[in-house]
């Protein structure tokens, strides 16, 4: 198949008119003679967007532990242009983590987006900064634990989350650093205390910002540990709720935009209407974009990440190159899958994404292959 006629994102993270070729499920560098072709004039042709950090979208979510839950949220993110899907648990009972992760590790791709990580956040957060998280399944880092659920996952967990400041949290980071992405999340650690955890071998934030302490001139907390890193990379959540739009804007100029990663964090509400859903065994309350606990807690977002991107162009300034890398590339080459995915490179998944001038999705290929578009 070529499509021509269209502005193609290129490794380099520009744009430039071209054709793409894609040849069994691949995208190659010329087409046989008898390749069919599809003008798209006037779309950008992005790579599939990946996203390593959301718990659920059209009424389920993944710590239901139910394989059509799985394939239900693929094929929904597949019509919106997620390609490659990272899905987060919630801070459960070993008991129940261990039934989320074999029904992981059970899951067969080739039907809507490909499962290609789990992100475990939790259960080793801080009660005080729990938020949506089940504060009684809260407990200290236990590297034994995690060994039993990446087995029973078949190696699919790409991210654990930690608070530094929790008991053997230091000595986890140091033992489990080679065979997991471990990121700082749900946190009250200060800037000392995130640094030695940065210095040791965590190297990644979740959601920055949110559910840790704010970034202070006297007192730079997680944040400024994060920023002074240049191996560490954040997520953001552009949903328009989480943060502000300036200081999205602020964080690109800080980190740069190498450093940041586009996630949706949404829950089983995304795709659906307003009204109460739940979220890790508690009730959420679904308004718009909004989604809180009864107390006002904003508990994960209901926007998805294609519609994150397309916010965070559109509302708050950041460059559309900037933007699909933060959305595709970043987080592929994040839990290891950029050698497969995030580029539309020869020998690399046809995984593609064509949007008009408005973004807004037109067509979606993944292994080359027409996928229907919500």
């Amino acid at each position: 198949m070529i499509i021509k006629n269209v502005q193609v994102y290129r490794e380099d993270q520009t744009f430039e008119p071209g054709q793409i070729v894609m040849e069994d499920g691949k995208f190659v560098e010329t087409a046989t003679s008898d390749a069919e072709v599809i003008d798209a004039e006037g779309c950008f042709a992005i790579p599939g967007l990946v996203d390593i950090h959301f718990h659920g979208c059209v009424g389920d979510d993944f710590c239901d532990a139910k394989p059509e839950a799985i394939q239900h949220m693929a094929d929904y993110e597949a019509s919106i242009g997620v390609t490659s899907i990272c899905p987060a648990t919630m801070t459960l009972s070993e008991e129940d983590l261990m039934e989320i992760m074999k029904v992981a590790a059970g899951h067969q791709n080739g039907k809507g987006a490909k499962l290609v990580g789990i992100n475990m956040e939790g259960p080793y957060l801080s009660t005080k900064k729990k938020g949506a998280q089940a504060g009684t399944n809260i407990r200290p880092c236990n590297a034994d634990e995690f060994r039993r659920l990446q087995e029973a996952s078949g190696n699919l967990i790409k991210l654990v989350d930690i608070a530094p400041e929790s008991d053997g949290a230091m000595e986890f980071i140091e033992e489990m650093k080679d065979q997991v992405v471990i990121s700082i999340a749900h946190t009250t650690a200060d800037y000392e205390i995130a640094k030695e955890a940065l210095d040791k071998g965590a190297s990644h934030i979740t959601h920055l910002y949110n559910a840790m302490p704010p970034l202070n001139h006297r007192e730079p907390g997680v944040i400024g540990a994060a920023r002074d890193d240049e191996n560490c990379h954040a997520e953001l959540i552009c949903d328009g709720v989480h943060i502000h739009p300036s200081v999205v804007r602020a964080t690109f100029a800080m980190f740069g935009a190498d450093r940041m990663i586009l996630i949706s964090d949404s829950m089983r509400a995304t795709g659906l209407t307003d009204g109460k859903y739940t979220l890790g065994g508690q009730d959420v309350f679904v308004k718009g974009k909004l989604a809180t606990l009864k107390d006002g807690t904003i508990a994960g977002s209901a926007t998805n990440l294609m519609d994150c991107m397309k916010t965070a162009v559109q509302k708050m300034g950041i460059p559309l190159e900037d933007a699909v890398a933060c959305a595709s590339v970043n987080p592929a080459k994040e839990i290891g899958i950029y050698d497969t995915c995030g580029s539309i490179t020869p020998g690399k998944a046809a995984d593609l994404v064509l949007l008009d001038k408005d973004l807004n999705v037109k067509a979606v290929y993944i292994d080359g292959k027409s996928i229907p578009v919500k």
